[in-house]
């Protein structure tokens, strides 16, 4: 008795197309989140971006140019975090 239906190559083209657009949309998620980290919340949106990019190259996205986007915004969030700490000599920045 099997409990489960034997793999076939439909099943896997299935599983693997359904990986890579998943892999796809973490890498615009991370672009998005990286673009907006730069005006708002960038302690937080930085390294969500960083690990959504991180995850899309390591699932193999087609989009790996926004991928890359994504990670150098997010580590641009974190630098411009820094930037402000440094200047207002606080912990957090404002305007």
């Amino acid at each position: 008795m099997q409990l489960t239906a034997p793999a076939t190559s439909t099943t896997t083209n299935k599983a693997v197309a359904t990986g890579r657009r998943d892999a796809d949309g973490m890498a615009v998620a991370s672009f998005i989140l990286g673009l907006v980290g730069l005006l708002v919340l960038n302690v937080f949106l930085g390294p969500i971006a960083i690990a959504l990019a991180g995850a899309a190259l390591w699932r193999g996205t087609t989009r790996r140019g926004r991928a890359f986007l994504g990670l150098g915004l997010g580590i641009a969030d974190l630098l411009v975090l820094v930037a402000f700490m440094q200047i207002d000599s606080t912990l957090s920045w404002s305007f």
